[in-house]
């Protein structure tokens, strides 16, 4: 018996490299249930925002725990990086609010975007372009679309909890605070902020969960309870719908739509890559990130993955730096949180009895720590304060992450040519930008 407990050690020993990266497998344990815990709200909040796409709330509480155990597990096992993945913040508003919403595509034919999204960005990876790309956009960029979507996602949330209400004088207004649904989530969002403020692990997740037993003691929420049914899942997995994608139904929006998905993914990824692995000491003497082909190549897989079982674009969670916080330096950690988001399938349908509400506070708090990165940007260089401006203010004013990213790039090209700044490895960037401006045109002819 000691004989196989020393094999099995050794081969988790050489596996995933624990002496070399100074840990335990009890700290990865350890790190694996931070990480659930700082990321667990997802659970919630995703059916929340996909719901008001028209999808099944239940059905999609569980493809989100299916998705992010697949990705998570795969990501510790042929990475053997500390990184969790879960459908991101930011991309499901987008895919609900704008794809859905604002451009009527339904949601099994965005689903379907989504899942050719994550096959381009294998086939980037695989290719080599990503690098291309990402040379091709300036990293102050890069902080002005996080800290746009942060906007937006906060946007959302004070909608969702009647904090700000629609108003033809004024566009927006101050909702009536004492609605039973504003009340409720100005409670949850006072103790998230106070848990937060403590430094409580799974903060968002206690206070969405605080907000709904309070929902309910006040009679504001109606509790109907639901026998455990895994089988829900049915009504949102294998439903994309490739066909409606190539259907020509949608012209040139659908083309917008993979291009966002991957643009954001690919961003969102590299950002939340070069965080966790440095606050991890994971970055090699040379600057670059270890096993980087194979994180991204984990990241398209999970994409794909996430659209057949039911949810929207799947990426890395900032939230990994918890578990590194605790200790987690390899794979075994976002192994565990991916083992833990699997348990949590079984509460899955209960989702549904969760309010707008109780959730709204996770996005006004998540959107809030999203504008953290907007303190690498110059502001006091128009250069790069103006592209940046209209990134950040446009994602958020006008709904849409493809609406700041195009006014954002195209600034910055034009600038940079004012300016006499073009050079010959500038031909991706005059590219994306000459795209972008044909779009504007196309939108303004129709």
């Amino acid at each position: 018996m000691q004989e196989s407990e020393s094999e099995s050690a050794g081969l988790l020993e050489r596996r995933f490299e624990l002496s070399e990266r100074g840990t335990t497998l009890r700290t990865e344990i350890l790190a694996g249930f931070t990480t659930f815990l700082t990321m667990a709200y997802i659970i919630l909040v995703n059916p929340a925002i996909l719901g008001q796409a028209g999808m099944p709330v239940a059905a999609v509480a569980a493809a989100t725990c299916l998705a992010a155990a697949f990705a998570s597990i795969l990501m510790g096992w042929s990475a053997n990086m500390p990184l969790a993945l879960a459908p991101g913040m930011g991309l499901n508003a987008y895919f609900a609010f704008t794809v859905v919403g604002a451009m009527g595509v339904p949601w099994p034919v965005a689903l379907g975007c989504v899942f050719l999204s994550g096959v381009a960005f294998l086939l980037l990876t695989f290719a080599g372009i990503r690098q291309l790309i990402i040379a091709a956009i300036p990293p102050y960029l890069f902080a002005a679309v996080a800290g746009g979507i942060g906007l937006f996602i906060g946007f959302v949330g004070l909608k969702n909890a009647g904090i700000v209400v629609s108003s033809e004088a004024t566009s927006v207004a101050l909702g009536d605070l004492r609605a039973p649904g504003a009340a409720l989530a100005l409670l949850g969002l006072a103790i998230v902020a106070a848990l937060s403020a403590w430094k409580v692990r799974g903060a968002i997740l206690i206070g969405i969960l605080a907000t709904t037993l309070a929902g309910w003691a006040l009679g504001f929420v109606k509790f109907t309870p639901q026998p455990y049914d895994l089988t829900a899942i049915a009504q949102t997995a294998f439903q994309l719908d490739l066909a409606g994608v190539f259907s020509g139904r949608y012209g040139i929006g659908l083309f917008e739509i993979l291009f966002v998905f991957l643009f954001v993914d690919l961003f969102d990824n590299i950002g939340t890559l070069v965080g966790v692995t440095r606050r991890a000491g994971l970055i090699g003497e040379d600057g670059r990130i270890p096993r980087l082909n194979r994180i991204l190549f984990t990241d398209s897989v999970a994409t794909m993955a996430g659209a057949l079982a039911g949810t929207s674009t799947v990426t890395s969670y900032v939230e990994s730096a918890a578990g590194v916080q605790a200790g987690g330096r390899t794979g075994i950690t976002a192994i565990v949180t991916g083992l833990l988001f699997l348990l949590a399938m079984l509460a899955a349908p209960y989702a549904q009895l969760v309010p707008l509400a109780a959730t709204a506070p996770a996005l006004i708090l998540v959107g809030g720590l999203m504008m953290a990165p907007l303190v690498d940007i110059a502001w006091d260089d128009p250069e790069i304060a103006i592209p940046a401006f209209l990134t950040v203010a446009l994602i958020p004013l006008t709904f849409s992450i493809a609406n700041g990213l195009a006014f954002g790039i195209t600034a910055y090209a034009l600038l940079k040519l004012v300016r006499g700044k073009i050079t010959r490895t500038d031909w991706l960037l005059l590219v994306i930008s000459a795209l972008f401006v044909a779009r504007f045109v196309w939108l303004s002819a129709g």
